[in-house]
């Protein structure tokens, strides 16, 4: 399934951009059950889980079993940061994920990998499908996600180096989205394009204003003990920023 493979969840995301996908790696792991009711309560809708394996990025977090064993109504939106994910794929959807994403650099078969994604059925709702995202670190050319576009419903760009704690958010990001949204719109796609990585209360808006529709972030939401809180107001400049790129957009622009 290539060009036109639409599901239904992916129409509604695009309906519901801008967005944020709140990365439970930073929550409390004690209190997570209240900690997800929490944001859930505040409006957000998808919970995002770094799956790490320590050689892809330095870091080593969770796997299927953990994705399996999170219970919330939240659409569990699954970021492979793990080399070569393509015989891995299997057990990440079995455990539930709802948005799986592959990094462009963890194997020589990305192609297969969402082409494997496509073919299979999502184990929370069969007529709900999978969303399929392709992720690229900062030092990645936009141009080696062009041939996937036709099997993608999402490309994330990482805007800070996966693994390291405590990075700002990487410049070029800004240009880089710009790149890739001009790409997506030559290609005639309409694919959400989403951030991952030093998103604070404080750029969450620029990053919408940016061209970012779907945008992870995690500590800056746990932080201060008021998750929903936190989750209320980043979403709500997001909004705002995706408004202001709005109105700054010439007539009829795609940009």
């Amino acid at each position: 399934m290539g060009t036109g493979h639409r599901t239904p969840l992916i129409e509604e995301l695009k309906a519901a951009a801008p967005m944020i996908s709140v990365g439970v790696l930073t929550a409390d792991m004690m209190d997570l059950r209240s900690q997800i009711e929490e944001i859930e309560a505040a409006g957000v809708r998808l919970l995002h889980i770094d799956v790490m394996d320590g050689c892809f990025c330095p870091m080593l977090t969770f796997g299927a079993p953990f994705v399996k064993a999170v219970k919330t109504k939240l659409l569990k939106d699954v970021h492979l940061m793990i080399e070569e994910p393509v015989d891995k794929i299997d057990a990440i959807v079995a455990a539930g994920a709802d948005i799986v994403t592959v990094h462009v650099e963890s194997t020589r078969h990305v192609h297969r990998a969402l082409q494997r994604l496509a073919e299979m059925q999502n184990a929370n709702d069969p007529e709900r499908g999978i969303v399929r995202g392709a992720a690229l670190n900062p030092g990645t050319p936009i141009e080696t996600v062009r041939p996937l576009l036709d099997e993608v419903d999402l490309v994330v760009l990482l805007a800070v180096n996966p693994g390291w704690g405590g990075q700002k958010f990487v410049a070029s990001t800004e240009a880089r989205l710009s790149a890739l949204g001009k790409m997506i719109s030559d290609a005639q796609r309409d694919i959400l394009i989403g951030v991952d990585g030093g998103i604070k209360q404080e750029n969450i808006g620029d990053v919408a204003a940016m061209g970012a529709e779907f945008i992870v972030t995690g500590s800056a939401v746990f932080k201060g003990g008021d998750p929903a809180g936190n989750a209320a107001a980043m979403t709500a400049e997001a909004r705002k920023g995706a408004k202001s790129r709005c109105s700054q957009s010439p007539k009829g622009s795609s940009e």
